[in-house]
């Protein structure tokens, strides 16, 4: 590998940039940041720690994190979120994969995840498997905004890593409840433009699946109140992405047949 590029997309994160920047800085080579103009000091604290600031519209999770990709100058990348950074245990294994080489693998590594200062051990946030480590021409981010994947080409080796990308998801339960009618008009957006339909009992019974998926089969309730909250408040966002989905395709439909008449 010898050389690293860790990339990373902000907007308004001045409160988390130096933390996740800083735990990069022994294993970096470059550092990217592609800002989407932000308005606090995001851009002042990243160029003050050294990272090379590009300053990008924001075009989608998925294309913004390709475009990020175009930026850098190694041809090997970690991409990283602003609100993440990573443990020492990965910051020895990033030393050591440095030293070889590698050609055809990609890293998996899991992210561990922080809920209102509580790690959450249990239901769909642990464990969380990324490939967030990977030649830069080897494959690109794939999925529906807002979630995004990076997507190797077919036929590469992936390698789980040690150690974890720590997450610092939400703050508060509000900030959650926010993010969620946000993330759900992106994901009926992409849906939408996608070509998918939303049938009318899919805001009904979706829902209630995913809640007692991440909840009971994937053990969030021993996660205590923070389990319950955030199996309810993904729920609800599900329950939420279907609605606006409903609306974007019965507009369609109403718009299509006025054109008719």
């Amino acid at each position: 590998m010898k050389k690293l590029s860790v990339v990373i997309i902000t907007f308004n994160e001045a409160h988390r940039i130096k933390r996740c920047i800083d735990s990069v800085s022994e294993v970096a080579d470059e550092i990217v940041v592609v800002d989407s103009f932000s308005t606090d000091d995001t851009i002042t604290i990243a160029k003050s720690l050294g990272a090379n600031v590009i300053q990008e519209k924001f075009r989608g999770y998925v294309e913004q994190k390709n475009f990020a990709l175009t930026m850098a100058k190694e041809e090997w990348i970690l991409s990283l979120d602003a609100d993440e950074a990573i443990d020492e245990t990965l910051k020895e294994e990033i030393k050591t994969i440095k030293k070889k080489d590698l050609k055809t693998t990609v890293f998996q590594i899991n992210r561990f995840n922080c809920y209102c200062g509580k790690w959450i051990n249990h239901g769909a946030w642990n464990p969380d498997l990324k490939i967030r480590i990977f030649k830069s021409n080897i494959g690109k981010w794939e999925g529906l905004n807002p979630h995004d994947r990076f997507q190797p080409n077919a036929g590469v080796h992936i390698e789980k890593l040690k150690g974890q990308i720590l997450h610092w998801s939400y703050d508060s339960v509000e900030a959650h409840r926010e993010k969620i009618q946000k993330f759900a008009l992106i994901g009926a957006e992409a849906y939408f433009k996608a070509g998918k339909k939303a049938f009318a009992w899919q805001p009904i019974f979706s829902p209630l699946v995913r809640f007692f998926r991440d909840y009971f089969l994937k053990a969030g309730i021993l996660d205590g109140k923070e389990g319950f909250i955030i199996a309810w408040l993904t729920a609800k966002e599900v329950r939420l992405k279907y609605q606006y989905l409903r609306e974007l395709n019965t507009r369609s439909t109403i718009q299509q047949k006025s054109h008719r008449l």
